[in-house]
């Protein structure tokens, strides 16, 4: 029975010590550096907290959701021939090469539009040869089309100059 006593009596002032307050101390040292302390020292000031920790519930995080990225408007624009060149071709062969972005989607067709009117039917591939070309002055653009007959892009105008020669003057 001593023993549980005993037993008592050291569980009731360890519950006791650990309930005392923690005090802090603050003082500030040869450098003017504040030092903050459970154990005071001379000169130091004891801190009364009254403020408790600000707990709070737990909360569920939301992140917003991401909007869809819009879809990058095509452009489409002549690479091959370059404004303004000049082709050398007796044939009168002139090789079209045009570029697209972004990249080039299943279902789109390429219209070529030469001299102001639609060359050929729409293909799948913005290459295109035209043949028997007379000399001069020749403007090119290239139109993008969906699958529904749409115009979604067109290139800007170009202008070439072919030169073939002269069935008079073959010099």
């Amino acid at each position: 029975m001593r023993i549980l006593i005993l037993i008592l009596t050291l569980l009731t002032l360890s519950c006791t010590l650990l309930a005392q307050e923690k005090r802090i101390y603050v003082s500030r040292d040869a450098n003017g550096v504040v030092i903050f302390s459970d154990s005071p020292s001379p000169g130091a000031e004891e801190i009364t907290l009254t403020v408790r920790p600000n707990l709070m519930d737990p909360t569920e995080v939301k992140f917003p959701e991401p909007k869809p990225a819009a879809p990058e408007p095509f452009k489409v624009q002549v690479f091959q021939p370059e404004d303004q060149a000049t082709l050398r071709d007796n044939t009168g062969s002139v090789y079209i090469e045009g570029r697209i972005k972004p990249r080039f989607q299943r279902g789109l067709r390429v219209r070529l539009v030469f001299d102001g009117l639609a060359y050929g039917e729409p293909q799948n591939t913005a290459v295109f040869v035209l043949r028997d070309i007379d000399r001069g002055e020749h403007t090119i653009q290239l139109e993008l089309i969906d699958q529904n007959g749409k115009l979604i892009a067109i290139s800007p105008v170009t202008t070439f100059y072919l030169h073939r020669a002269s069935v008079i003057s073959p010099n």
